[in-house]
């Protein structure tokens, strides 16, 4: 049977690093004093942060000093180059690897990190279209024949789409400085696959220019691979035990404002220099440091590697600016804490929304077992014994030895507001079409860069936007001024009704 499996993941600033290390101390001590029914003989902490996996740059993301994590190995930390990329798929595979070395050791692993989208593919396989191909590099191609229905669209390509398919670039363009190669991309995966174009926004250049990728290194469609997984059981990989440690906005938000000062105090500035040597030479940041500023045009893709880290965008105005000043420098801390703020809201969106409804989809019967304990760490302190600590212990080692688990909802009040089911599709093929995107004809104004929204409560929010009221109404005049000459009332909603495009993105 396969091995077990304890994940702890949740928002930045819960303590996700700290419940880590104390389980696996905890887990040491049992087999130190020989306790019956304890077969373990330690734990391994595998990082499951994005960020955290690059060399150096402590401070920006947020590492555990090692002087704090008490002799716990950590894995896939500290490994990669900062300005190399590394995507989910290298993670899963390197994280089973790191996993099956833990087992093989009698140890258990313990997955800590926010990046839950990681999390969710290593739980739960047969879920990334790159699965059996995650050794290929980009713009290789595949080994696997194309399917009839594939082969038949790249036949009938116009000549510029059919060049650029078969010399697809290696980096996505940006479209904020390339916004024709953008769009061009992405109406290439519009011709060749219009479910899987329909879910991204042009603008999201890596995501098109990955889905054009897995096309001919795969031989087959997106879409048809996610149509094949839609009829394979979700099932956990591993037995798993999940812990979110979740602490309540008005608690945490503070708390993280707090924490983004510390980091000021800690070193982010002399990292967020280093990190921008990569790919500047000299910069504003220069001259606020003591040193001379040189001119910069290169234009960072903030998608790609570290560069997505919270921090280093944030301060691209005082880094290039014409001037550093300490008003400049205090409005990019601001931007830190901002985006710091919004991150926490979309790790928490993510686990409920997406990693919540597949671990409750997980048939009853299922050999192996997927639960999901939320651990209320709004107050920290002296509150971290009895609500973080000792019922995750508790949970632990019942689990480790396959003992009855209390009902998830009976931890705690926050537990019952926050499990509740949520009515989310998790099949592939219904979160692909939850997910469509629609070009807005109203506030499309230059077809060049055509204005895209999510299908459903998206658009209806857009509905809602000053700047698509405005136009609406202006339209609305334009549509009952009468026609000079002839006194017959001009209208456009036949034409405006025919334009509301579905997009492909």
């Amino acid at each position: 049977m396969t091995g077990p499996v304890i994940a702890i993941c949740g928002t930045t600033g819960v303590g996700k690093s700290k419940l880590g290390i104390e389980l696996a101390l905890r887990l040491s001590q049992l087999q130190k004093h020989e306790t019956p029914g304890h077969k373990w003989r330690g734990a391994r902490i595998i990082n499951a942060d994005s960020m955290q996996v690059y060399t150096g740059m402590d401070v920006i993301t947020n590492k555990v000093p090692r002087e704090e994590r008490m002799g716990v190995e950590h894995l896939l930390m500290d490994f990669k180059h900062p300005g190399e990329q590394y995507v989910v798929g290298q993670w899963v595979r390197d994280a089973i690897q790191a996993i099956q070395e833990t087992h093989s050791r009698n140890e258990i692993p313990i997955v800590v990190g926010g990046t839950s989208y990681w999390i969710q593919h290593l739980l739960f396989p047969n879920r990334l279209s790159n699965d059996d191909v995650i050794n290929l590099q980009p713009g290789q191609s595949s080994v696997h024949p194309r399917s009839p229905i594939l082969e038949g669209r790249i036949s009938h390509l116009p000549l510029h789409l059919l060049e650029l398919f078969t010399s697809l670039p290696e980096q996505p363009p940006s479209a904020v400085s390339h916004p024709d190669d953008a769009l061009l991309l992405h109406q290439l995966l519009q011709t060749l696959d219009e479910p899987v174009a329909a879910r991204w926004h042009w603008k999201d250049t890596r995501k098109v220019l990955r889905n054009l990728q897995i096309i001919k290194e795969q031989g087959r469609m997106p879409s048809e691979i996610i149509s094949e997984q839609a009829n394979i059981a979700l099932l956990p990989r591993y037995r798993t035990l999940c812990f979110w440690l979740y602490a309540e906005p008005s608690v945490l938000n503070p708390r993280l404002d707090d924490r983004v000062d510390d980091m000021i105090k800690s070193g982010l500035l002399e990292e967020i220099r280093e990190l921008y040597k990569i790919t500047c030479s000299s910069t504003a940041l220069d001259t606020y440091l003591g040193a001379a500023p040189e001119p910069d045009e290169r234009v960072t893709d903030y998608t790609l590697g570290i560069y997505q880290c919270i921090g280093y965008k944030e301060f691209r105005e005082f880094l290039t600016g014409p001037g550093a000043s300490q008003a400049t420098f205090a409005e990019a801390i601001e931007q830190v804490k901002h985006s710091t703020r919004k991150y926490a809201k979309r790790q928490v969106s993510w686990l409920r929304n997406k990693l919540l409804p597949v671990i409750q989809s997980v048939p009853a019967e299922s050999q192996l077992m997927a639960s999901l304990y939320l651990l209320d760490a709004t107050v920290l302190g002296d509150a971290w014994p009895l609500n973080v600590f000792q019922p995750a212990q508790t949970i632990m080692n019942a689990f480790l030895n396959e003992r009855e688990l209390p009902d998830p909802v009976t931890l705690s009040p926050l537990a019952q507001t926050m499990l509740v089911t949520v009515n989310k599709p998790v099949n592939p093929t219904a979160v692909l079409e939850a997910r469509r995107k629609m070009v807005c004809p109203i506030c499309t104004t230059n077809t060049s860069k055509p204005v895209m929204i999510e299908e459903g409560r998206e658009w209806k929010v857009h509905q809602k936007t000053r700047s698509h009221r405005r136009l609406s109404a202006k339209l609305n005049r334009r549509e009952h001024r009468v026609a000079p000459g002839d006194g017959v009332m001009q209208t456009r909603d036949e034409e405006s009704e025919s334009s509301f495009v579905r997009d492909t993105s």
